[in-house]
């Protein structure tokens, strides 16, 4: 639950449910968490996923700490991470990845691939997150392949061909 709070004051998203306290719905569709930024980082291929329990305790210690430093008073029902209100979140996490901050690797990482989750999906296989309506390939624009099963784009990137076709180019795109 810490560490979907903390991906969602990354990449924010709308409630999954009524009574979500980890994401809390800063933010209109998916954010990181729908995204699988959980699976990501549940993902031995990270080199994190052994670490997360730690920077769960680690992020609630930080949040202890950030709302006594303020006077806050946490609801002991969920972790004290959780337990803040979005905008306490993201000041806590700004502090954490500052320069300077001893433990700012960690916490950039943690980002990153909250990030990564949204914007790549890379957890998955592009076609399957698209078929699945991944939120954040859906939030880039990115589309569903032909019937075929390749991607084409109808228009160049850069609004325009970034070289012209060699004379000698088959139909099938081939040099000749």
């Amino acid at each position: 639950m810490t560490i979907e709070a903390f991906a969602d004051t990354i990449v924010p998203g709308e409630k999954r449910f009524p009574g979500d306290r980890a994401v809390v719905g800063a933010s209109a569709g998916g954010g990181a968490v729908a995204s699988g930024a959980i699976e990501l980082l549940e993902w031995d291929a990270t080199g994190v996923s052994e670490g997360l329990d730690g920077f769960a305790s680690a992020l609630n210690d930080h949040a202890t700490a950030y709302a006594a430093e303020h006077g806050l008073t946490l609801d002991e029902s969920v972790p004290p991470f959780v337990a803040l209100e979005f905008e306490q979140r993201t000041d806590l996490v700004r502090r954490l990845t500052a320069v300077g901050h001893p433990e700012k690797a960690l916490w950039v990482s943690l980002a990153l691939f909250s990030n990564m989750a949204f914007d790549s999906a890379a957890h998955m296989h592009t076609a399957d997150a698209i078929a699945a309506g991944h939120p954040g390939l859906l939030a880039l624009g990115i589309e569903k392949p032909g019937p075929d099963g390749l991607w084409r784009f109808p228009q160049y990137s850069y609004g325009r061909p970034l070289a012209r076709l060699h004379p000698d180019t088959t139909p099938s795109g081939s040099p000749a």
